[in-house]
């Protein structure tokens, strides 16, 4: 190993999304369900697959988070790019179709730039009813994972937890 390799050994680790946290995946569809009628929309963020214990490289999905400022009905859900927070960890999105129907359509793949996975979720929100797709809307697989995810809390942070995430 040169030099370059050895001092930054995660630097070129792969950000390949490689699977959902089954709590994530859980998550996301009880969280369409209570959505219905009307479509839901979250961010995906991920966590390295070495950090969850995996002997991976990759990132596995690991956080569904609500779009700020986001305005839904049955049939399509909105929100302003700019309000979503500008985070490394995130690696798509995931919103849902109460219809059932689990393709995008013109209108989601149009949000389909950022991210590398986007997974729809379709009613009536069974372990089933979900499909992954790449930034292109091409289907993807996801391998769904169970593993033991941080005991993180979203708002229980300390002054030394802001300055270890600035690092």
């Amino acid at each position: 190993m040169g030099l370059l390799g050895s001092l930054t050994p995660n630097l070129f680790r792969s950000s390949k999304v490689i699977g959902i946290a089954d709590d994530a995946l859980h998550f996301a569809l009880q969280a369409s369900e209570d959505a219905h009628p009307n479509e839901y929309m979250g961010q995906l963020r991920g966590t390295d697959a070495r950090k969850l214990d995996l002997d991976r490289d990759g990132t596995v999905i690991t956080d569904v988070l609500l779009a700020p400022g986001t305005k839904t009905n049955p049939v399509s859900a909105e929100f302003n790019p700019s309000y979503m927070p500008n985070d490394v960890k995130s690696v798509g999105s995931v919103h849902s179709h109460p219809n059932g129907v689990l393709r995008p359509s013109d209108a989601d793949l149009a949000t389909f730039s950022r991210g590398q996975v986007h997974i729809i979720v379709g009613a009536p929100y069974g372990r089933d009813d979900w499909r992954a797709f790449d930034s292109e809307g091409q289907p993807r697989d996801l391998e769904v994972l169970d593993v033991e995810l941080p005991d993180d809390q979203f708002f229980d942070f300390t002054q030394a937890d802001i300055d270890r995430e600035l690092r």
